[in-house]
């Protein structure tokens, strides 16, 4: 976007990179700060996914990649995992390398943070109805 757009035309950019990327988790995120900071709802839209997320120099599947390890290291951000985790599917990341992802974060960031981060991932590919191939072929 150039510095020429208005307040409303870089929301509205950045909701729909929101919505190919997140799809409704994204707006759900947005709407629950609705009554309590929208001005933050709309600085992640505008300026997190119009501005920062679009970038041609990542693709969007890396991009998600960066920001498991991130969260993942960070630690407490299971809510936003979650929202990530499936964004990464979105994008199109397997669950094994969403698995291998945060198995490699134990080595930088921990076991203990390692484990929330891939347990969030379990919840989101039970929900989704997914399971990484080396979890298949190792059950009975």
């Amino acid at each position: 976007m150039n510095e020429s757009t208005t307040r409303e035309e870089r929301f509205d950019h950045g909701l729909e990179v929101l919505r190919r990327v997140d799809g409704e988790a994204g707006q759900r995120v947005v709407d629950s700060l609705a009554d309590i900071s929208p001005e933050l709802g709309h600085q992640i839209v505008a300026w997190g996914f119009g501005e920062i997320y679009d970038r041609p120099q990542l693709a969007p599947r890396d991009r998600q990649l960066v920001t498991l390890g991130m969260l993942t290291a960070l630690g407490g951000c299971e809510a936003q995992l979650e929202v990530h985790v499936n964004a990464a599917l979105n994008v199109g990341l397997g669950a094994e390398q969403i698995v291998e992802a945060l198995l490699h974060s134990a080595g930088y960031c921990g076991f203990p943070r390692a484990l929330n981060a891939t347990f969030v991932a379990k919840k989101v590919f039970a929900e989704r109805g997914l399971l990484p191939a080396d979890q298949r072929e190792s059950r009975p």
